[in-house]
């Protein structure tokens, strides 16, 4: 039967049940859950076929399959974790309720009820029903009567429905919630203290990235959705607040795929005399935390084992691509360099040294082959416009990305506190974006003054959120760990 056919005849029976029982079940406002379903599952699993337990339950959920026969019926019941049949029989409950459980009652709609626990001949833990009330009703049916909803297009859009019809979906962002509570946990223990930084701003700083630009309707001015947390995190160093933390939403208007949503979440850290070893300790520390709260070290991602075991290799961007491609970046001139990338169909002008072009060959021939957890370091001056440069050589920064089955899961810095070197970097952004550069960072100088005022040696660090979720729960899509993902509209 079409689904609109059914919410039409739901709505029918709701008006008679109003008008021919006087009863409104969205009237109902309170039901006190004594145990879950859980609870039951844990405490009568001892009890032996056709054996009864003298106890009663009280407790709340949703049926999801309703089987009725002559005089008994079954019930797959739900709460927010576990499932267990219910068993509705006249003889117990009595003519009057029977009639109205009969007739009122369908697959979707919540209950409350009390039952005694038993196990029936066929060896199924149940709940048989001794009174129940109707607290809500579903007006539309449960979805793909529950067989599982597999339509990826219906799952993002009507994430409530996935939820109902996918119980594997719910422990996906319950696992969710605790490596967000993990990553709270190690960072408090690090006396680290949780802050939060505007979302709305006249500059998008950070990061290299196209911001949203909305409008302020009584300043008349255009602001813009913040990028990254990071200049604000350090403003907060410099404010003496010692070491910070945010865990918030970012907003970057650019592509979408399995790996970009436009909304994503982060976790930025800024330690007062740390650097960006303290930053790699403090990484391996956090994934390996979530990984054993979720169970284990050794993971199955996509089909393919990950070790989370500490210590992660660590290894220069110039030292993976002489692995790799067999070119070493860090003896050849820029000329050499050039006719390398022209070799091989790379985009440059004239004016591109070779650590210019070393990351390009990064990208082009390194990252998808880090599957195992590696920190790569020695990041290029050119494209760290906010880290500190190393000392030894200052071509290249104090830098690290951590990588993934092949993905970036987080950068940081020995972040630069020099204003004088940090007002030059923003400039040379600055002409970038005059160029065209759309990406290039906004020149900044409120954070500029921040800087003059004193930024003592810092160590700072970037983690998605949403992909530390992806790798630790399995999840191909970054829409599969965000709730409500970013969806093209319908029409």
């Amino acid at each position: 039967m079409p689904e609109e056919e059914i919410f039409r005849q739901r709505k029918d029976k709701l008006m008679r049940l109003r008008s021919e029982e006087g009863y409104d079940p969205f009237q109902q406002d309170h039901y006190e859950v004594k145990q879950t379903l859980g609870y039951v599952k844990e405490h009568y699993e001892h009890l032996k076929p056709e054996e009864w337990s003298e106890d009663e339950i009280q407790t709340a959920g949703r049926i999801i399959v309703l089987r009725r026969h002559g005089k008994t019926a079954f019930a797959t019941f739900e709460d927010e974790r576990d499932r267990l049949q219910l068993c509705f029989q006249f003889d117990v409950l009595g003519e009057k309720d029977y009639a109205f459980f009969k007739k009122w009652v369908d697959a979707g709609d919540f209950i409350g009820l009390v039952g005694v626990p038993f196990r029936t001949q066929r060896g199924e833990l149940t709940l048989s029903v001794r009174k129940f009330t109707l607290l809500s009703k579903a007006l539309r049916p449960m979805p793909e009567k529950y067989h599982g909803l597999k339509d990826m297009e219906v799952r993002y859009r009507q994430r409530y429905a996935d939820l109902i019809a996918n119980p594997e979906v719910r422990e996906t962002f319950r696992k969710r919630t605790k490596i967000i509570q993990t990553f709270r946990r190690v960072l408090d223990a690090h006396g680290t203290l949780e802050v939060q930084t505007p979302i709305l701003s006249t500059i998008a700083g950070g990061a290299n990235a196209r911001p949203f630009v909305t409008h302020h309707n009584t300043l008349d001015i255009d602001m813009y959705m913040r990028i990254a947390t990071e200049l604000h995190l350090k403003r907060l160093v410099v404010g003496m607040l010692g070491r910070v933390y945010e865990i918030g939403q970012q907003f970057r208007n650019e592509g979408m795929d399995q790996r970009h949503n436009p909304e994503f979440t982060s976790m930025e850290v800024y330690w007062p005399y740390g650097n960006y070893v303290d930053m790699m300790n403090l990484a391996e520390e956090l994934i390996v935390a979530c990984a054993d709260e979720l169970g284990s070290r050794v993971i199955n991602y996509q089909g393919t084992e990950i070790n989370l075991n500490p210590p992660f290799r660590r290894a220069t961007m110039a030292e993976l691509v002489e692995e790799h491609v067999g070119i070493d970046f860090m003896n050849i001139t820029d000329e050499e360099a050039r006719r390398q990338a022209a070799l091989r169909g790379m985009e440059i002008t004239p004016s591109f040294t070779r650590f210019d072009i070393l990351p390009l060959f990064f990208e082009e021939y390194v990252e998808e082959n880090l599957i195992q957890p590696t920190f790569v370091i020695g990041h290029p001056t050119v494209i760290s416009p906010l880290s500190k440069r190393n000392k030894e050589n200052p071509d290249v920064t104090d830098r690290f990305e951590l990588f993934i089955y092949g993905w970036e899961f987080a950068n940081a810095f020995s972040e630069l506190n020099d204003p004088l070197d940090q007002r030059e970097r923003f400039m040379d952004q600055a002409r970038k974006k005059e160029e065209g550069d759309e990406e290039s960072h906004p020149f900044d100088e409120d954070f500029i003054n921040a800087l003059e005022y004193g930024l003592p040696p810092t160590g700072g660090m970037g983690v998605g959120i949403d992909r530390t979720v992806m790798l630790l729960t399995d999840s191909k899509s970054i829409r599969d760990v965000i709730l409500f993902p970013t969806m093209k509209p319908k029409d």
